[in-house]
Parts: C-alpha cells; structure tokens; sequence
C-alpha cells in the first residue's frame, strides 16, 4: 500500500496536453503490450492522445504523478444513456508503472474520478469498464473499489 507519506507526495490531476501527451501515448502502448500482446503504432497513438485533448466533449485524461514523475494514467470517455438521462463514464487506457502496482495508486484514481463525477455539470449515473477477461489483478483492483462484473457482453467488428 501506499505509505502516508507517499499519500502526500501523490498528485492525481486531469492531464496537461504538453506536459503529459507523450507520457499517456507510451503508457497506452506498453498497456496494449502487456495486456493483448499488441505492438501499436506510437505515432497513431500519440494522435489519438491529442485529438481526445482537443476534443474534450468526448473526454479527458487523468494522470497520478510524484515528485513530477507520471506513475499511472488513465482515459474517461462518456456515453450517454437515455434510460438514466445521465451519462456514464467509461474507465480507459488504464496503466500503472510496474513499479507501483498494487499500491493503492489505481484506487486513489478511482476515488478522484469519483469525485470529479459529481462536480460534472452533465449527470454522471456510474461507471464502466472493460478488461481482458484473462487479466485477474486489474479485475481485483476493480471490485476492490466496489465495482462489480456486469452481465453485458461486449462486441465488435473493426
């Protein structure tokens, strides 16, 4: 866990398109990398890092940073749903450096996107997630901050 002093020392904030847009690209690269076995193109992903901050109706990226060093990075994305009349925001792009893991970083993410959710102008009605279904630390990680494993089943055609 994280030590109190650590606790102190972590700064978790919504990312800076300059200071923090390369650091996220990597860091989407290695998760892609370490979770499917997928090499991604930096190049492309650093575009996409950069379109989502100049297009910030689809999104933002949070960071969690000590002593100006970027520990972890995650993407909210929003989807609305006319049930709720609210929206939900999707938990993304999730990396933590190895080096940190399984020390409350994540968690203390979670509790800020929680926060952050309920100063959002646009109702937020939950959260929601995906994570390869093989890739059992992460889904502790999320029922450790009381999510739960829905009854959906994802699809897609690319």
């Amino acid at each position: 866990m994280i030590s109190e002093r650590d606790k102190k020392m972590l700064d978790i904030k919504r990312a800076n398109e300059k200071i923090h847009a390369e650091q996220i690209a990597i860091n989407n690269c290695k998760m892609a990398f370490e979770t499917e076995n997928k090499q991604l193109d930096y190049d492309r992903v650093l575009m996409g890092v950069l379109n989502l901050f100049k297009n910030d109706h689809f999104g933002f990226y949070l960071i969690a940073q000590q002593d100006d060093v970027v520990l972890a990075s995650l993407m909210i994305t929003y989807e609305w749903s006319d049930w709720r009349n609210a929206l939900f925001w999707w938990i993304q792009s999730v990396y933590v450096l190895p080096s940190h893991r399984q020390k409350g970083i994540y968690k203390k993410m979670y509790e800020r996107v929680w926060s952050m959710s309920r100063q959002s102008e646009l109702p937020v009605c939950g959260f929601r997630l995906y994570a390869e279904s093989n890739n059992n630390t992460a889904h502790k990680a999320y029922i450790n901050c009381g999510m739960e494993k829905c009854n959906y089943v994802m699809f897609e055609e690319s």
